[in-house]
């Protein structure tokens, strides 16, 4: 089963990493093209800056995923660092994975309520008509992405919590 969970893992972490390179393609170019046209050529090209913004907003929230998925989000380690009981270091970590799970599952619900409402009530970009809907699918997509990994960090947790446990349960046998 683990090894299934690899595997899985590996296809997400491809998809993400090609999902971010294209939308970085496509910021940088379309944002030098739009520099280009305006300043070296002089044209007013209108509805590529929503091109921009929406390719941006898929980039944000893959890196999102993409911090999540390799454990490098924003993270406050103080506590964390001055644990040195295996014990109590899993706890923290499961608790800690624990709490980012029940925010995660927070964002979820306020992203579907958001597309949701874009759905419903359909509002487009000025100029080139794009759904908005598109670019709210960018924070609902990082929002369940988010959740699993919190799901995959509980579940990590709770193994090297009952390892901690078994390995201290061996240790006082012996003593």
């Amino acid at each position: 089963m683990q090894q299934v969970f690899k595997a899985l893992d590996e296809k997400v972490g491809w998809l993400l990493n090609a999902v971010a390179f294209v939308t970085s393609l496509l910021v940088m170019g379309l944002m030098l093209f739009l520099i280009l046209a305006r300043y070296v050529f002089g044209w007013s090209l209108v509805g590529v800056l929503e091109l921009v913004m929406l390719a941006g907003m898929w980039l944000y929230m893959t890196g999102a995923l993409i911090a999540s998925r390799r454990h490098e989000h924003l993270v406050v380690d103080f506590l964390e660092l001055q644990l040195r009981d295996a014990r109590l270091k899993a706890l923290h970590k499961t608790l800690v994975a624990v709490i980012v799970a029940v925010i995660s599952a927070c964002f979820v619900y306020w992203a579907l309520r958001m597309l949701a409402w874009g759905v419903q009530r359909p509002q487009h970009t000025p100029e080139l008509s794009i759904p908005l809907w598109i670019s709210q699918a960018a924070i609902m997509t990082a929002s369940i992405g988010c959740f699993c990994y919190a799901l995959r960090d509980v579940w990590q947790g709770g193994v090297e919590l009952r390892a901690a446990r078994s390995s201290f349960s061996l240790a006082k046998e012996k003593s």
